[in-house]
């Protein structure tokens, strides 16, 4: 229950709501995080290239705890407007009023605002973050008639899986040559069992075991496969298994049936999980 403070904290204080008020759990598996707080002290625009359920997400949100400023999320999609991220005028009981979308509220507050998966929204919504992203750092209203000067601590991260880029669905070399750019990758056995130990509340030789699993699935990525079993859902099967399911049931629920549908790819996964977990 919200005490009697809180909305006075958020009226003095419009980044409240946004602030990352806990360390999340983040397990580096290289120079990342030194890398971005340097992008960050220079302001420079990231973008976050990686598979389905590598870590991106979890990695802005534990830099955004790390450099103390808040954080606001979107998550792209194919019919998002321009109007979705900058704002639009709403008609109410007291007549028409400007409401900020998510980028102009992130630029005025000096947040970072994460756009994950920036490839699955309209090419002609993504350009409107170009004047946010070079040496002007503005955003222009012009619904509005306003020029916003972004704060300055406010930094803009995208991220998005190329794996399943397309013509269709693929950042301008105009937008791409904006950011700064950090590859992520599922870590190696070691570092993703430590994840998934950590995060599913399982032992670690167990959570070593649903990792082997992974690595076999991964293995047929392009050959029956799009991706191969991402950490999100081996922390998945892991907390499954925490909570009494046994191992088996839980890689089934969690590993192989949300990944695909074919049978035959099925029979592979379930034979890979039998030989881990007979």
């Amino acid at each position: 229950m919200n005490s009697p403070a809180e909305p006075t904290a958020r009226a003095a204080d419009p980044a409240a709501r946004y602030r990352v008020r806990t360390q999340p759990w983040y397990r580096p598996v290289g120079a990342e995080v030194e890398q971005f707080e340097a992008a960050w002290g220079a302001r420079m625009p990231m973008m976050l290239k990686g598979p389905t359920g590598c870590g991106k997400s979890r990695f802005v949100e534990y830099m955004a705890w790390r450099l103390e400023r808040p954080l606001v999320t979107v998550a792209c999609n194919e019919d998002m407007t321009a109007a979705d991220l900058v704002g639009r005028f709403l008609l109410d009981r007291d007549g028409t009023r400007w409401q900020d979308g998510p980028l102009t509220l992130a630029a005025r507050i000096g947040a970072i605002c994460y756009l994950d998966e920036v490839v699955e929204a309209r090419q002609d919504t993504v350009v409107v973050i170009h004047p946010l992203t070079d040496h002007r750092r503005v955003l222009p209203l012009d619904k509005k008639g306003e020029l916003v000067e972004a704060h300055p601590d406010f930094q803009l991260v995208i991220s998005y899986n190329p794996g399943y880029q397309s013509l269709m669905k693929a950042l301008k070399p105009s937008t791409r040559q904006r950011f700064g750019a950090l590859d992520f990758d599922y870590p190696d056995a070691e570092a993703e069992a430590e994840v998934v130990a950590h995060e599913g509340g399982v032992p670690a030789e167990l959570a070593a075991r649903l990792v082997q699993v992974a690595a076999r699935s991964r293995n047929l990525k392009g050959h029956g496969l799009d991706e191969g079993i991402s950490t999100r859902l081996l922390v998945y099967a892991a907390t499954l298994i925490a909570r009494g399911i046994p191992a088996p049931e839980a890689c089934r629920i969690a590993l192989v049936r949300p990944l695909t549908d074919d049978p035959d790819m099925r029979e592979a996964l379930d034979a890979a999980v039998a030989t881990f977990f007979a």
